[in-house]
């Protein structure tokens, strides 16, 4: 008969940090990154159709010092928008993954185990305390706080499970030993074990 999984891991007593908690501060540089480069590219998107105007209006004047002075123009407007987008892009990514992994991070630590109910919890009040802050009238703003709630808990909940799925898979091997008697590290581990499954 085989045992029943265990769907939460339990802290030890003498560690001061979960083992699979995501470090907040690497996942907010990475949220910081991919807001650069998602804002940047959106406002550089954007101003494909602004480009298109410029190049009309070069079109219908002959003087070369005009058509200078309107494409270092457009040229200018261009930069000043997509460094404002990838800015303001990477402020608000960033800031919603450090809330997003703090978050975790605190209720995995005060709850004293690392299951899919952490994730869930700080994706539904990451996004509920995100649609607060949207602006608009209050009655608006109480529906993106309840749409933000409910959306962030039915969209965390799959990627929790995942990632405690991808947590257990990666910490199996932690805990066997190597040939010579060390601890092996994670990726040795499952090294080891896909070698063990070739040769059977």
């Amino acid at each position: 008969m085989e045992a029943v999984e265990k769907p939460e891991e339990t802290i030890p007593g003498n560690s001061s940090r979960l083992a699979g908690n995501p470090n907040w501060g690497t996942a907010t540089v990475v949220g910081v990154f991919a807001g650069l480069l998602y804002g940047g590219s959106k406002e550089a998107s954007a101003s494909v159709s602004k480009d298109a105007e410029v190049m009309l209006k070069m079109g219908s004047t002959q003087d070369k010092r005009e058509q200078h002075r309107l494409m270092r123009d457009a040229m200018e407007k261009r930069f000043i928008r997509v460094t404002r987008g990838s800015l303001i892009g990477g402020m608000r990514l960033g800031m919603f993954t450090a809330s997003f992994f703090s978050l975790q991070n605190f209720l995995a630590e005060t709850r004293g185990v690392h299951d899919v109910f952490n994730v869930v919890g700080a994706g539904s009040a990451t996004a509920a305390v995100f649609g607060l802050i949207m602006p608009g009238s209050l009655a608006w703003r109480a529906r993106n706080v309840l749409l933000g709630s409910v959306l962030g808990a039915t969209v965390c909940f799959p990627l929790g499970w995942l990632q405690l799925k991808l947590m257990k898979k990666a910490n199996e091997g932690n805990n066997d030993t190597s040939h010579h008697g060390e601890v092996t590290s994670g990726v040795g581990a499952a090294i080891e074990r896909l070698e063990q499954q070739l040769r059977k």
